[in-house]
């Protein structure tokens, strides 16, 4: 048995209030994701509001951070591509002369647009090492230093953001290919000037 009282008719909503209900509920909702959660989460701010909140400021961060993850995702997904056949016309390498039949020099050129990716790597036996000094004229670039091999999709020795230039020695820890990866994060074209004096046999764009 019960012992609640049923509801009088008389006091249920009728169905022209629950539909003023439900669009009342409606237009608050549409409100609160216009003025706060697209400008907050999407950097989307059509009204104005979220600017003068403060939460458009939260919204561009948040997105700037998803564009380097995607670009971070990029490079790793670029140091795991085989090799190409041939260099892109965008590159050019610039042998110069070296008197030791062990060693060899090259000065490599890359022109990349703004959001464009290049990788170019050096072929090592384990152990060998190769003397690099890059540099970025027009603006700074995300790099990311790797190499790979049969069985190897990758193996990381550094990377970094926003950066005009690294230099130092890169002794590969395997038999295989072992280079950088630029991404162009300027707003505008940059060049990047690789020169590179080692023990390596080959040296050429892979992305």
């Amino acid at each position: 048995m019960f012992n609640s009282q049923r509801p009088d008719p008389a006091d249920l909503p009728t169905t022209g209030q629950l539909l003023r209900a439900t669009a009342i509920a409606a237009a608050a909702a549409g409100a609160i994701l216009v003025t706060t959660i697209l400008p907050s989460e999407y950097a989307i701010d059509p009204t104005g509001i979220g600017r003068t909140l403060g939460l458009i400021q939260m919204g561009e961060i948040k997105m700037q951070l998803a564009e380097e993850a995607a670009a971070d995702a990029a490079m790793d997904t670029a140091a795991s591509q085989p090799m190409a056949a041939a260099p892109s016309p965008a590159s050019t390498v610039q042998p110069a002369p070296t008197n030791d039949g062990d060693t060899r020099s090259d000065v490599t050129t890359v022109t990349l647009a703004p959001g464009e990716g290049a990788e170019i790597k050096v072929a090592m036996a384990d152990g060998a090492r190769t003397e690099f000094d890059w540099s970025v004229e027009g603006g700074h670039v995300n790099y990311d230093t790797h190499a790979d091999a049969p069985g190897i999709s990758y193996h990381g020795y550094g990377k970094g953001r926003e950066s005009t230039g690294e230099n130092g020695t890169l002794v590969a820890a395997f038999d295989g290919n072992h280079g950088w990866f630029w991404r162009n994060r300027s707003g505008g074209t940059v060049t990047v000037i690789l020169r590179t004096d080692g023990a390596y046999t080959e040296i050429k764009r892979v992305v």
